[in-house]
């Protein structure tokens, strides 16, 4: 590949960026505007809390759902509780650009947390249990930051006083019930907190499953068509809290009970659906981040991207003004041969160079960016720093850009739209990789003879006595 193809490649790439930045000024008006202030009989409530590597990925998730919510025009009041440690400027992002009413508490201490089976990423979520305090309202909706509304779902408030999803067959879902706020209730969940009642894994779905053990017992919801409010608890159809699990296999949802209004995303913590990672791995997550691009949008994260892009630039540029020099260099010889210790050294410093160009440009990117512009940069930088490895160390270009390939070969199989089912989808992944592996395996091999190849020559940036480098574009830049 040449390079001047590599920089037109770039240089529509950033083009493209701009272009988003321009869409963005236009999400930048939704931005300003502010949800109805009227006060209503029932809220929606999703929580936030600080402490996790993850915090600003849920914040901006919280985000999202929150006006996903207000783009559905629901007729509830949006509310956010939030810890007292959560910053002020996204406490103010919330209330003054997305018309949610945030309540500040403080957090809950976690009696469980010594249970051989706790996991620390749920040290917080009992302050889940806030949502019983709430008692302005008659009905609250709580919701975990994950959740994608397709459709409106404000008749969840006829439900009773506590209503919840089985995606599992025995155990009730909190990442969506309906509850009746009582300040009975929270008092007597402090204080079943306090005396350790019994929770099998120490955070609120075990908590508020032990405390409402009889729930797959009761009867299903149905709304009432003439809008009374139902008394008792009962069991939510699947359709109001969808597992993304489901969808996987058929890559089609086939759920009958229920308005199939609400798509839930448990499971591996770091395939939620906002990291630019997750699709087309999951690929429900594009439809999360359509939902953010006319919500939200992405204009905290476009000035970094655009900072990359011309980085990566850049370096196209200096290796394309250096490389002359150093091809010219790879045909000398020193007077005296190198040491052993130099050999392992250069093929350390090679390795973690290769190792580095592959690594690197996937922790930079804002996690929570586009997945087709977070993907595109990814293979952008990870082809960058290959160029620049095999200029520097005097290697052949095209093995070093085979594992790039492959990672575009594979997102073009796991994104292909036609697939019957997700069993198919699996099997064309496996036999792609199973293809693959014969190549990558070449590349590694010449790589690997490239660098001893290098070494034996023994003429990395050395240069005779009485010998001067030869002169080029990057000599006048220096």
């Amino acid at each position: 590949m040449r390079f001047d193809g590599v920089l037109r490649i770039s240089a529509v790439l950033l083009v493209v960026v701009l272009a988003a930045l321009v869409v963005e000024g236009s999400a930048a008006d939704y931005t300003k505007m502010k949800t109805k202030t009227t006060n209503h009989r029932n809220a929606y409530a999703s929580m936030m809390y600080m402490g996790t590597p993850r915090d600003y990925e849920f914040y901006v998730a919280t985000r999202v759902l929150i006006r996903s919510l207000a783009k559905l025009n629901v007729e509830a009041d949006l509310v956010v509780i939030a810890s007292r440690d959560v910053p002020v400027r996204w406490v103010r992002a919330l209330e003054e650009e997305d018309g949610a009413k945030v309540a500040s508490v403080d957090n809950v201490n976690n009696p469980y947390r010594n249970q051989s089976n706790f996991d620390r990423r749920f040290k917080l979520t009992l302050n889940k249990l806030y949502a019983w305090s709430l008692t302005d309202y008659d009905r609250v909706v709580m919701l975990d930051s994950d959740n994608l509304f397709l459709q409106k779902t404000d008749e969840l408030f006829q439900c009773g006083q506590f209503c919840a999803v089985f995606i599992n067959p025995c155990i009730f879902h909190t990442g969506l019930f309906v509850l009746q706020p009582s300040k009975r209730v929270f008092d007597d969940m402090m204080n079943e907190v306090r005396v350790g009642r019994e929770n099998p894994d120490g955070a609120d779905q075990g908590f508020i499953g032990s405390y409402f053990p009889d729930l797959l017992n009761q009867p299903m919801f149905y709304p009432p068509s003439n809008g009374s409010i139902l008394d008792g608890n009962f069991r939510l159809p699947l359709g109001y809290q969808m597992d993304a699990t489901y969808y996987y296999l058929r890559l089609r949802w086939s759920i009958p009970c229920g308005p199939n209004s609400v798509i839930t995303f448990p499971g591996a913590p770091w395939l939620k659906p906002w990291y630019w990672w997750s699709w087309p791995v999951l690929p429900l997550g594009l439809q999360w981040h359509e939902q953010r691009r006319r919500t939200l949008g992405y204009g905290a994260e476009m000035p970094l991207v655009l900072i990359q892009i011309l980085l990566y630039l850049g370096i196209l540029a200096m290796i394309r003004l250096a490389r002359p020099n150093l091809t010219k260099l790879s045909h000398r010889r020193s007077e005296k041969p190198a040491a052993s210790f130099h050999h392992s050294a250069f093929k350390l410093a090679a390795f973690w160079s290769i190792l580095a160009a592959y690594a690197l440009p996937f922790f930079i990117i804002p996690t929570t960016i586009h997945p087709l512009l977070g993907w595109g940069l990814y293979l952008l930088g990870s082809s960058t720093l290959s160029f620049l490895a095999a200029t520097v160390f005097l290697l052949p270009l095209l093995p070093l850009l085979v594992p790039s390939l492959g990672i575009f070969g594979v997102l073009l199989v796991m994104a292909f739209p036609f697939y019957s089912d997700g069993v198919i989808r699996g099997l064309c992944i496996f036999l792609y990789a199973f293809c693959a592996a014969p190549v990558v395996w070449t590349a590694v091999v010449r790589t690997a003879a490239a660098i001893q190849s290098s070494i034996d020559r023994d003429a990395f940036f050395v240069v005779k006595s009485g010998e001067t480098l030869p002169s080029s574009r990057f000599n006048k830049w220096c």
